[in-house]
């Protein structure tokens, strides 16, 4: 029998056995279906995959599972008895707990006072006096418990993407939980983070707790869970095991043959069109993030940026788009120099760009499926005739665009708010790809996304690539730059250290995202393609390392 560390670090582990079991769960809004007759169990100390498309319904289930919404039909069962949840109180009650895909974190409070919040104890028994010492030794104890370690006294919004989710793991354990939910946990980390991640639910699974896994990477379902249950449009399909091969999860995800690699022709490389000289720009901490970077895309292209994330990868593209303010150096679309630029004009000149982060920088969450589709044209024709709005050209080209790309949505004119993390990416990218572009710009283009929606958005990235446009993508994928690009540019602490051919060995791009530059690894011994590299950053790199 599995167990658990009880309160007191110092006890014997005391024995868990919960059960789970899910039994004809329907969900409806209005006339979807979100949930149709889905079946689950999750045995006791077991890690269990629930893997499907965008807007399968994994996340309304798990919504159901938590309290958040209520069943039209079905039951829920913990220990084989049946239990009615009117809210997350009562799920965390029965021994549930859930890390949400989007983070339910207050920025400006402390690790301790998120933590506490929702189920506030008082010092002494003093009405408003918040006993936060309390919750800063919960805070300790239950990172050194379960080896997450984080600083009760940090403040969220100062904490990078990977630790405010583990904050978020400890806040559920602090309840308590049997069985943890973890809803798209690795959509937002860096490959290291979800190593990490990955270390630390097996790290649970070995104390005892269950975990249900929802997630649309394939790789990390097969290195992590015991079962899999896959959901295709509101409904259970199957459950595998991790020896079923990745093209049989994703058939059984999508319904057809999905190819998991990405199919191009060789490029046909042309003209200069977005060209950077000599690029420096800070970091929103005033910290040198981009030194002196020079870098060209041509026409018909895919240049790729491959590097740990946290290397500048963010500030380079954010200044090209003038989100960041550039302080050295230029960039020019086409001839024309567009540093210092607005957004606004930057999409103007012909940019095409998905951001990194959709919510904060590609979406208005409250506005419809149609209106975000029309944001960088929402001022001209035909969506626009002097300062009204032409509502019914809107609505036709939304129409067309959620056919064309997929996009899983009650309508158009529902809130993008309310889709899947990975329908709302294909809202950006559709409206990215729909007018005609010089340069298109894709950071993290597939986050969140899942693999028949991954396999369409690269088909529609090389198909830029073919009509002429330059190309740049930055992705914390290896895999996924590896297959766009035509060249790989590394970035190293905010600089280009090479660029190189994609068919690197992938451990020599290893090195190089290391900053072990193209000396070091032919002294080494190792064989590489190189198609150029900066030679004042390899004997810099080399001084950080010395």
């Amino acid at each position: 029998m599995e167990e658990l560390p009880s309160s007191d670090l110092t006890a014997p582990l005391q024995e868990v056995a919960l059960k789970l079991e899910l039994r004809g769960i329907t969900k409806r809004f209005g006339a979807l279906v979100a949930n149709d007759q889905i079946n689950l169990t999750v045995e006791p100390g077991e890690i269990h995959a629930l893997v499907g498309e965008n807007g399968a319904g994994k996340s309304t289930l798990m919504n159901v599972l938590y309290g958040l919404y209520q069943p039209d039909e079905g039951e829920i069962l913990v220990d084989d008895k049946p239990v009615h949840f009117t809210s997350p109180s009562d799920a965390i009650a029965a021994g549930i707990g859930m890390v949400h895909q989007h983070f339910m974190l207050v920025p400006v409070f402390t690790v301790a006072e998120n933590v506490m919040l929702g189920a506030e104890r008082t010092r002494g028994g003093i009405a408003g006096i918040l006993d936060r010492r309390r919750a800063r030794r919960e805070v300790a104890e239950v990172s050194e418990r379960y080896n997450l370690p984080v600083d009760p006294d940090a403040v969220i919004e100062d904490l990078p993407v990977g630790i405010q989710q583990r904050v978020e793991i400890v806040k559920a354990l602090t309840r308590d939980v049997d069985l943890l939910i973890l809803d798209e946990p690795t959509a937002v980390l860096t490959p290291q983070e979800t190593e990490e991640l990955l270390a630390v639910m097996r790290g649970l699974k070995e104390s005892g707790k269950s975990i249900v896994f929802i997630t649309h990477k394939l790789g990390e379902v097969k290195a992590i869970a015991d079962r899999i249950t896959v959901i295709r449009r509101g409904k259970t399909v199957g459950t595998a095991d991790p020896a079923t091969s990745r093209e049989e999860l994703a058939t059984l995800m999508v319904g057809r043959s999905v190819k998991l690699t990405v199919e191009k022709g060789p490029a046909t490389p042309r003209e200069p069109v977005l060209q950077i000289e000599g690029l420096v720009v800070d970091d929103d901490r005033r910290v040198r993030a981009v030194d002196g970077i020079d870098l060209t895309v041509r026409a018909g292209e895919v240049l790729g940026i491959a590097g740990v994330q946290g290397n500048g990868q963010t500030e380079l593209i954010k200044a090209i788009m003038g989100l960041q303010p550039v302080l050295a150096g230029s960039i020019s679309v086409a001839g024309e120099r567009i540093d210092g630029w607005s957004t606004k004009k930057v999409l103007g000149a012909g940019v095409g760009y998905v951001p990194e982060d959709r919510s904060a920088d590609g979406l208005v969450k409250e506005f419809s499926v149609a209106e975000n589709l029309i944001l960088d044209l929402y001022d001209r024709p035909p969506f626009a005739s002097g300062p009204a709005l032409n509502r019914d050209a809107i609505a036709g080209s939304a129409k067309e665009r959620v056919e064309q790309f997929d996009i899983r949505t009650s309508s158009p004119g529902a809130a993008v708010g309310t889709l899947s993390g990975g329908n709302q990416q294909k809202v950006i990218v559709a409206r990215e790809m729909s007018r005609p572009l010089k340069v298109f710009i894709a950071a993290q283009p597939t986050r969140g996304v899942d693999v028949g929606s991954i396999e369409f958005i690269h088909s529609r990235i090389i198909h830029e690539r073919d009509v002429g446009t330059a190309v740049l993508v930055v992705s914390s994928e290896l895999d996924e730059v590896v297959g766009l690009a035509d060249r790989i540019a590394v970035m190293y602490r905010g600089r280009i250290i090479a660029i190189v051919d994609p068919d690197t060995p992938r451990d020599q791009l290893g090195l190089l995202m290391a900053g072990i530059v193209p000396d070091e690894i032919a002294a080494r011994g190792d064989r590489g393609a190189y198609a150029g590299s900066a030679g004042t950053a390899a004997s810099d790199a080399n001084e950080d390392k010395s």
